[in-house]
């Protein structure tokens, strides 16, 4: 499995992490499932569970910000510890609490992910290490290994959404009992990621650390946060909490349907992932992240405006198999084009836009749906997402890579 795992001119040391962003994304796969369910079920209305979403990204975003800005004085290790053991508090922290503004406290301070792809603060501190890992072919390699083990355990995660109904009708527990013991099993996860980094190399925290989390490649990193930003807005109008939330209202799916079907579309996500370095090594790594996105966000817009459920259904299978084979490429060229000592920083900076400039858009989308506005969300999701890939296409089509 190692060998599967780590490409040829990779540093066994990251094999924790790997492990580790896989059991982050089983439990990050049915908490986007189950959460509009749960605050359902608390009484909570609509526009309620787009504000918690909100929360949630608007402090994974501050907290990812603040590793960016000052993360290079602290040691890396004793930071992903510090993670782990905010997740697990997360979680237990969220079975207990029954109430609007305590629940959106947690939401706030936690590590809870509303959306198809990992936002929290464990994303630069791991891709920093990954970065140092493997170089050239093998880092993207690396990198598309790490988004798959994200994306299959996110998969068989929304599959695990279905638990509470198999505990109510085995068990005869409660419903909301039932949904409160996945939190539990959240926090759980979170301290067996905490063993986990407890194996992480302690002579990587011994690297000299920088006097500045930024240097030479500070303009770069500002135009790709600011064009990430674009995309991550866009994004956060259809996490998959609120496409839950659509599918519930428009085609009155069930709980136990919707986890079978972001499982479906979180495992095409995680094998079309594969397919990326591949493609990345032939067209380059832009090309990867704009010419497979497209096509996506188009699909989206059909999805918005299909009155058939299994067209639609379709439709977001076939959308899944393309929009996240940027993600590695994207994580591999921000790490190409930094140098060595910026990649923790520079993978902070670039992806605070995927909470923060998101972190307003599950709440509007909340507030389109309360409004009877269904199409909206998605139709804006993905114009949004096509101009950013023009954009960014345009800005760096003619860069040539330092790292």
């Amino acid at each position: 499995m190692n060998r599967w795992l780590l490409p040829h001119g990779a540093q066994p040391a990251v094999l924790p992490l790997l492990l580790g962003r896989a059991l982050r994304a089983f439990a990050d796969g049915y908490v986007a499932v189950l959460l509009p369910a749960y605050l359902i079920a608390l009484g909570l209305g609509t526009w309620q569970v787009g504000l918690l979403a909100t929360a949630t990204l608007l402090g994974s975003a501050l907290a990812t910000l603040a590793i960016g800005a000052w993360g290079h004085c602290v040691h890396n290790g004793r930071l992903l510890l510090g993670a782990a053991l905010l997740m697990s508090a997360t979680g237990f922290a969220f079975a207990a609490s029954s109430t609007f503004w305590p629940l959106l406290l947690v939401a706030f301070v936690g590590t809870l992910n509303p959306s198809s792809g990992d936002v929290s603060v464990f994303l630069p501190l791991e891709h920093a290490r990954i970065a140092d890992a493997a170089d050239g072919d093998a880092r993207t390699i690396l990198f598309a290994r790490y988004s798959l083990m994200g994306s299959l355990l996110s998969a068989f995660g929304a599959l695990a959404a279905a638990l509470p109904g198999f505990l109510v009708v085995s068990t005869g527990i409660a419903a909301l009992d039932a949904l409160r013991a996945m939190f539990v099993l959240y926090g759980l996860t979170g301290l067996a990621v905490w063993m986990l980094y407890l194996r992480l190399p302690k002579q990587h925290e011994e690297v000299r650390k920088p006097p500045a989390p930024l240097g030479p490649s500070r303009h770069i990193v500002i135009r790709l946060a600011m064009l990430f930003s674009v995309d991550s807005f866009a994004g956060g109008l259809v996490v998959n909490a609120l496409l839950a939330l659509w599918l519930f209202q428009r085609f009155d799916m069930s709980i136990a349907s919707a986890g079978q079907f972001f499982f479906w579309s979180g495992l095409c996500s995680a094998m079309s992932q594969l397919a990326a370095p591949r493609l990345a090594k032939r067209i380059g790594l832009l090309n990867t992240m704009v010419f497979t996105h497209i096509p996506a966000s188009v699909l989206l817009i059909a999805a918005a405006f299909v009155p058939n459920l299994h067209v639609v259904l379709a439709l977001l299978i076939v959308r899944s198999l393309l929009s996240q084979m940027d993600v590695p490429a994207r994580s591999a060229f921000v790490m190409s084009v930094v140098t060595p000592g910026e990649r923790a920083a520079a993978a902070s900076f670039t992806l605070v836009p995927k909470s923060l400039a998101s972190a307003a858009a599950p709440s509007i989308g909340g507030a389109l749906f309360a409004a009877g506005l269904l199409a909206a969300p998605l139709v804006a999701c993905g114009v949004l997402k096509i101009s950013y890939d023009l954009a960014i296409w345009l800005a760096f089509r003619k860069h040539r890579s330092p790292a």
